[in-house]
């Protein structure tokens, strides 16, 4: 064949057997013609290496003879540069998805170094958000723009999109680890993340001695039904269906007793066995941050009171074992169950579970607990964590400035006696010359 042009092209007819034609002028670039009649362009080529290659690059039809050669010329220039673009394709082609990237970072990393229940919430979260949206992606064509698509359509949920963005951006640096994509190419680097609210709700006064009373209700009578019947099936309830109640789970009822009492976290209650609880020191074993290894914990008396009135289950090393099978734990499920009844009927539809950890934290803070006391008590991995609680509330800060206010104010005024609300301070002078200094004395070791 001469020169592949559009006449040409329409001229050459299939054979029993496949056939190409080699343009006269551009070497390499040729026509493919299949025994069907299918015709192909294609380029040859001979890597550095010796190696003859042969690629296809597009159909008559979607591609005009004219065009094709345009291609072919790129492509034999990329040839003489020493690149490959039948392996670069192929390479491509091949690349893993990012659907395999996520199945090799829960196995290689968070099965290892996260807990169980850290690993079941990445999974959900992963399958929930970035399967159905990323997954088919080749990994090496994932760019920050498609990162932020994703990201953004998440907007209305600002705490799950950055959790979401945290899981990328770590698969993604560790796919840099594991060679899967080139070093510094991470597309989650410079997505701005979004602020989160952060939700400090914890129980009134008012509000835990209505729960109280809903618990020893709960525990004695059983809770009111929960009736959310429109006016036309609200016919059909039974005529003292406002008198009806139902026993609430007694070990969902001890769990949440012990939230109350220890400002533990749900998973490290229910997740408790008896050979954690030490009940002459007063002591229950936590969780480490990972692993199963525990640390010795002080609790209350009254969470050592409730401990002992928990009946054991034969077989079962659980304190508050599974309804079902008491080799399980209970589930978060009986517990969520229960605390919904529970806080509905106590009035506090807003509070979640881990709201009662909260409730303890505040607490601490408002009897003048510092920062330190407070991460260890709630078994926190860093003081900044705790920070929320002691700067939520502003009392202890309050005495605090009160006290030294009036230290300074009786210095200021030459000596005048002051007592603080803890015991008291005396500020004195040598004398009142004007020329000499006044200084404090504290009356007892409660002043500063």
């Amino acid at each position: 064949m001469p020169n592949i042009t559009k006449r040409t092209v329409d001229a050459a007819r299939p054979a029993s057997k496949k056939q190409i034609f080699w343009d006269s002028k551009l070497k390499g670039f040729g026509l493919q013609v299949m025994p069907s009649g299918a015709k192909t362009f294609v380029v040859q080529y001979r890597t550095h290496e010796g190696r003859s290659r042969r690629m296809s690059h597009g159909r008559y039809g979607e591609l005009t003879p004219d065009q094709a050669r345009d291609l072919a010329t790129n492509v034999l220039a990329t040839v003489r540069n020493g690149d490959d673009p039948l392996l670069k394709r192929e390479n491509k082609r091949s690349a893993p998805t990012v659907n395999v990237l996520l199945d090799t970072y829960m196995s290689k990393h968070v099965q290892v170094h996260n807990k169980p229940k850290t690993m079941k919430d990445i999974e959900r979260l992963l399958k929930r958000c970035v399967r159905s949206r990323l997954g088919q992606m080749k990994l090496n064509s994932v760019r920050r723009q498609d990162i932020a698509k994703l990201y953004h359509s998440l907007r209305a949920t600002p705490r799950q999109a950055n959790q979401v963005l945290a899981v990328l951006s770590k698969a993604f640096n560790l796919a840099e680890v594991w060679g899967l994509r080139p070093e510094h190419s991470n597309p989650v680097r410079l997505v701005k993340r979004y602020k989160e609210n952060e939700r400090d709700r914890f129980l009134s006064e008012e509000e835990l001695q209505r729960l109280g009373r809903t618990l020893e209700l709960a525990d004695q009578e059983g809770l009111p039904w929960i009736i959310k019947a429109g006016k036309s099936t609200a016919k059909h309830l039974p005529q003292d269906v406002a008198k009806r109640k139902t026993p609430v789970n007694p070990r969902a009822l001890y769990c949440l007793r012990l939230l109350l009492y220890t400002g533990a976290r749900l998973s490290e209650i229910t997740t408790l066995k008896w050979k954690h609880i030490d009940f002459e020191l007063a002591t229950i074993a936590l969780p480490s941050r990972k692993g199963d290894e525990r640390k010795p914990h002080p609790v209350s008396s009254s969470a050592i009171e409730i401990l002992s009135e928990i009946p054991r289950v034969d077989g079962s090393p659980y304190v508050l074992p599974g309804c079902k099978d008491p080799t399980q734990p209970i589930s978060i499920e009986v517990i969520e169950n229960a605390w919904q009844r529970i806080r509905v009927h106590a009035n506090i539809p807003d509070v979640r579970i881990h709201d009662l950890r909260h409730t303890v934290g505040t607490f601490a803070a408002q009897a003048g607990s510092n920062a330190f006391l407070i991460s260890h008590l709630l078994h926190h991995r860093n003081v900044t964590i705790t920070n929320r609680y002691v700067n939520h509330d502003a009392h202890p800060i309050r005495v605090l400035s009160e006290t030294i206010g009036e230290r300074i104010e009786a210095g200021l005024q030459g000596g005048d006696p002051i007592c603080s609300r803890k015991g008291g301070l005396t500020a004195q002078t040598h004398n009142r010359d004007p020329n000499h200094c006044w200084y404090l004395q504290p009356t007892s070791r409660q002043g500063i």
